[in-house]
């Protein structure tokens, strides 16, 4: 099922959303505004501006969304693309959703200085969004992308690493800002404390719930469904959910992560074992814990239409394909 069904609620903001992206890329140098410019073409689901927008019309009497809530949702997206640049250059990714990734059409210097300056303007937007508690909290979502780069980056092709560890690095890299724009959404709203934390717990886990999702896709998928190579985060050496999972039941798949997959054929062979392990119904089952705690959270609020969405949202998080 497609997403836009379950963003029905927000689609004019979204596709107001898109054209503001565009204009971020607005810098006076050609390069920097290519390099920006081909980033936000390559689309993607938005799904973290679309969550931010559902959550402002889930907290607001009126059900209408405001002019700082629009500015979260777009700074929410460019610190997301940001993060993607950097991951690409560290990961040498070739394609990201299909197309092909900045530092190959430019260079890695290039698109090093795309993702700074994406940051940079997602700080400058946020700085001027007037709220200082929503800034604080976005603001500590930029180190978290840190924390979580550098905790993975130390664990690289070390099959000893706990299914704890993996989630904590998942929330750093992944859920962080999820929950952060969704407690900021209602925080400009001037939701209770008790709202916000809600909202910041049922962003965290919609989070966790779709990184474990990615890292199955990363077994799954194909090159066309994924926009890359599927195995692309083992042959890395990133060990996710499914590979840990796996690694309990297949001593051969240690062998392969211990060579770091030198071989040709070492990737299939790894992909078949973790899907014969099990492994994948294990991180399914993950996947769906956090999406039933994503739900609880949303018990206090009122029925809406967005609320009904934000729920819809949380199963497909767990059957999507791509």
């Amino acid at each position: 099922m497609a997403t836009s069904s379950f963003f029905y609620p927000v689609q004019q903001e979204l596709r107001s959303l898109e054209h503001n992206l565009k204009a971020v890329a607005g810098t006076r140098h050609p390069i920097l505004y290519a390099a920006a410019k081909h980033l936000f073409e390559a689309g993607g689901k938005r799904f973290r501006p679309a969550l931010i927008f559902l959550v402002a019309k889930a907290t607001a009497e009126d059900q209408e969304i405001n002019t700082g809530q629009r500015r979260l949702a777009e700074i929410t997206e460019i610190i997301h693309t940001a993060s993607l640049v950097h991951d690409d250059i560290i990961d040498e990714c070739k394609t990201r959703r299909g197309v092909i990734t900045v530092h190959n059409v430019f260079t890695t210097k290039i698109a090093v200085l795309a993702g700074d300056f994406l940051f940079a303007q997602s700080s400058w937007y946020l700085a001027n969004i007037g709220n200082l508690a929503v800034v604080k909290a976005m603001s500590k979502v930029i180190t978290d992308f840190a924390e979580g780069e550098i905790r993975q980056g130390l664990v690289h092709f070390d099959p000893s690493v706990s299914i704890d560890a993996y989630i904590e690095k998942s929330f750093y890299k992944t859920a962080s800002l999820i929950a952060a724009g969704c407690r900021g959404a209602a925080m400009l709203n001037g939701a209770s404390n008790q709202t916000n934390n809600n909202l910041y717990l049922y962003g965290k886990h919609m989070g966790l719930a779709f990184q474990v999702m990615d890292d199955v896709l990363d077994v799954t998928g194909s090159t066309k469904s994924l926009g890359k190579p599927a195995g692309s985060d083992l042959s890395n050496g990133n060990l996710t959910s499914p590979v840990l999972f796996a690694l309990t039941r297949e001593t051969e798949l240690n062998y392969l992560i211990q060579r770091e997959f030198c071989s040709d054929m070492d990737i299939s062979k790894a992909l078949f074992l973790i899907k014969r392990s099990g492994g994948l119904t294990k991180a399914q089952d993950l996947a769906k814990e956090q999406v039933q705690a994503a739900l609880y959270c949303l018990h206090f609020l009122p029925r809406s239409t967005s609320v009904s969405s934000l729920r819809e949202l949380t199963h497909f998080i767990i059957t999507r394909l791509s």
